[in-house]
């Protein structure tokens, strides 16, 4: 009977040692967003976790203490109390008598240390991360009130380390701040495990990126701006309208590079219904204008409050580079918009039969790499579209059938606008290659 309670005292230590273990686990684990929600919805020991993880330096000694305590009082009760009866009894086998005390002594350590191991620390643990902050809800207020009585015994103890660590010099500073490739790991992660949709995935990583684009990066590039002469004719602007799929113009004197303004193609359209003609002087508006190298998310913070919704971009010189609107930026965000596409097309992308990707031109850079998984691209910062990663690896104006094989990749140039590159075909290249 004396055996079977030791037993038991045994076994609760180990228990305790499992407490000790799981709550420390769920703690740290837990993470805070949903600790928040639960102390918003009135949970005190939610409330409790969320001051015990901000405040390792009290919560972690005190858990230590108490697993090095249990440990040390299991190792001692054990060997104490079942050694002997164990002893007497492997004393009876023939041959093993001289070595009894030795050999029950090192089997209950043995004992002791696996069922220490598989129900005070494995089994415990398991069970914390399968729910952290349940767990941690639970034993959070019980943790607390332990922290306050071991009080004293944690400030002696973090004073002796400060004072060993003070001989392997100064601590580094961690920087705490959440960084952006820890944000992006959570997304992966999120969307892996199905939190978020493919396409909310994206979104998101778009607006992580937004920061770092420029709004040169964005614009509709001068030779591509729908234009009239400010001294065009009624009868010229009527076909501009009716040529251009645009509801803002840019107005200019003579030559795009003179921009005097912008129409748009409402007020135009009001003149007509009243039957008066076409005059752009009338209806000109002035544009916001935005420098070229301006990020993505101030251009998009200017243009909140701008009511024509569009903006003239103009480099370091003053010189024209192309104009840039609020529906620009939103596709930054959410993606190419326009007609329904199948899922192996996407504007600036299509998959082809072959697996091969058709590449528009002036389709994002950033974009490209995020598509193809791509390493760091040369020159970064020098361009922002696929046509200017092309130049950036021939070092020379493209040509049509141009090849270029990098980072795994085969590109090739099928479709030159004048000196412009329209499309290319990146393809799988399994072999070692170069630039043609």
């Amino acid at each position: 009977m004396a055996t079977l309670i030791e037993l038991a005292i045994l076994l609760l230590l180990v228990v305790l040692n499992g407490i000790f273990a799981m709550s420390e686990l769920a703690i740290v684990s837990a993470r805070r967003g949903r600790l928040m929600a639960m102390q918003r919805r009135g949970s005190i020991g939610a409330e409790a976790a969320l001051a015990l993880a901000e405040d390792p330096q009290r919560f972690l000694p005190t858990v230590q203490i108490g697993i090095s305590l249990v440990g040390i009082l299991a190792g001692v009760f054990g060997g104490a109390r079942l050694a002997g009866p164990l002893g007497e009894a492997l004393s009876a086998i023939p041959g093993l008598a001289p070595f009894a005390t030795e050999a029950a002594f090192a089997l209950v350590v043995l004992l002791i240390a696996y069922t220490n191991l598989i129900l005070g620390e494995l089994v415990p643990k398991q069970l914390a991360l399968r729910d952290p902050e349940r767990v941690a809800v639970a034993v959070a207020r019980p943790m607390t009130i332990l922290a306050r009585v071991t009080g004293p015994i944690v400030w002696v103890l973090s004073l002796s380390s400060s004072l060993v660590l003070r001989l392997f010099g100064p601590a580094p500073a961690v920087e705490q701040a959440v960084t952006e490739e820890e944000v992006k790991a959570v997304v992966a992660e999120g969307a892996e495990a199905g939190a978020l949709e493919h396409e909310e995935r994206h979104m998101i990583e778009r607006v992580l990126r937004l920061a770092d684009k420029p709004v040169r990066a964005l614009m509709t590039p001068r030779n591509d701006v729908a234009w009239i002469d400010r001294n065009a004719a009624p009868q010229d602007i009527a076909a501009a309208l009716r040529a251009q799929d645009v509801t803002r113009f840019i107005v200019a004197d003579r030559r795009i590079d003179n921009v005097v303004g912008v129409v748009v193609a409402k007020d135009l359209l009001d003149q007509s219904l009243e039957g008066t003609p076409l005059s752009l002087a009338k209806v000109l508006r002035q544009p916001l204008v935005l420098p070229d190298n301006l990020n993505a998310l101030d251009a998009l913070d200017r243009m909140r409050h701008d009511t024509i919704g569009i903006a003239v971009v103009l480099d370091e010189y003053g010189s024209f580079e192309g104009v840039v609107t609020a529906f620009d930026l939103l596709e930054a965000i959410i993606g190419e918009l326009g007609p329904a596409e199948t899922p192996q097309e996407s504007g600036e992308l299509v998959t082809r039969s072959d697996g091969s990707l058709l590449l528009e031109g002036m389709m994002p850079s950033d974009e490209l790499r995020a598509r193809l998984d791509l390493p760091p691209l040369p020159y970064q910062g020098s361009y922002h579209t696929v046509a200017g990663l092309m130049l950036a690896l021939l070092r020379r104006v493209p040509r049509e059938g141009d090849r270029i094989v990098w980072a795994g990749w085969r590109f090739e140039i099928v479709d030159m606008d004048g000196r412009r590159v329209d499309k290319v075909l990146a393809s799988r290249d399994e072999g070692p290659g170069a630039a043609n």
